[in-house]
């Protein structure tokens, strides 16, 4: 799936707005996979406590997560090899089911929506699928 000039436009004009609040919306975005799809919780295994929002380790992976998504922004017409020593590190170390990635995409689109509901037109809405799908698929590239 190639992504549009437009795509990108729209990707980076919200991403602008996404990286001054990057620690809540990692923190509610990985919080709320980890609450609505409790299979994902298995690749969390020795963190203590509830693992949801409010967690301390959901927080700082949450934030994390979205920091490694700000640099594809910043790499969008390049994302395999951006991504690459991740896709690697999840495929090879951590073993991760790369079908979990769409599935912190669709939190993460959900997240988005409710912090940026202006800025979040289907248009831009697309544009955000479209990416966070190109991001997945960098990311399995390992998987291969």
């Amino acid at each position: 799936m190639s992504l549009s000039a437009t795509d990108k436009s729209n990707v980076k004009k919200l991403w602008a707005k996404v990286e001054k609040q990057i620690d809540e919306i990692g923190a509610e975005s990985l919080g709320r996979m980890l609450v609505a799809y409790p299979q994902t919780k298995t690749y969390f295994a020795t963190w203590k406590g509830e693992l949801n929002v409010q967690n301390d380790q959901v927080r700082k992976h949450g934030a994390k997560i979205l920091n490694a998504v700000s640099k594809a922004v910043k790499e969008i017409d390049n994302l395999t090899t951006a991504l690459s020593k991740l896709s690697e590190l999840h495929a090879t170390k951590l073993q991760v089911d790369p079908g979990n990635f769409k599935l912190l995409a669709h939190n993460l689109i959900l997240v988005l929506a409710m912090y940026f509901p202006a800025d979040f037109t289907p248009a831009v809405h697309l544009s955000v699928d479209k990416f966070l799908a190109a991001v997945a698929l960098a990311l399995s590239e390992n998987y291969r």
